[in-house]
């Protein structure tokens, strides 16, 4: 029952932050019609998604911080998986800056609008950046096949 609410808990939690983002997004998106100044929205679109990856791996965090071993950082995952992810969902904002010229990729995802994969890139780099830290391993015991 304890597991049951724990859960229970953390979807109430990521719903509310759900909606509240999507309802901050819609105010956003209409004040930049009005005034056609979108670096707000922009900013707003690629750091929401990142916090909504980290709040879905929070609760296993959570349970995994209160065990007593030492944390180390896989830095691999960082690597191979987040920082693509991460280029992905910041793409649209480096348009706007003076290097945005020299990444081809992201005025492409501006051009065609596709907000899914960016908002996918900025989930998974916020979950992925959490998942990257694990416990030490070091007195384990480990079979390798």
């Amino acid at each position: 029952m304890k597991r049951f609410s724990r859960y229970f808990i953390s979807l109430i939690i990521i719903g509310v932050m759900i909606y509240l983002g999507l309802s901050y997004k819609l105010h956003l998106e209409k004040e930049a019609s009005t005034t056609y100044i979108i670096l707000p929205l922009i900013r707003f679109s690629f750091a929401f998604p990142i916090i909504i990856g980290i709040l879905l791996r929070l609760p296993k965090l959570i349970i995994e911080i209160k065990e007593k071993k030492q944390w180390t950082f896989d830095w691999i995952k960082i690597v191979v998986i987040a920082l693509p992810a991460l280029f992905i969902a910041v793409s649209p904002f480096l348009t706007y800056t003076f290097i945005g010229q020299y990444f081809y990729f992201a005025n492409e995802l501006i051009v065609s609008q596709s907000t899914l994969l960016i908002t996918i890139g900025g989930i998974i780099f916020g979950y992925v950046l959490l998942d990257s830290l694990i416990k030490d391993r070091e007195n384990e015991i480990v079979i390798d096949p």
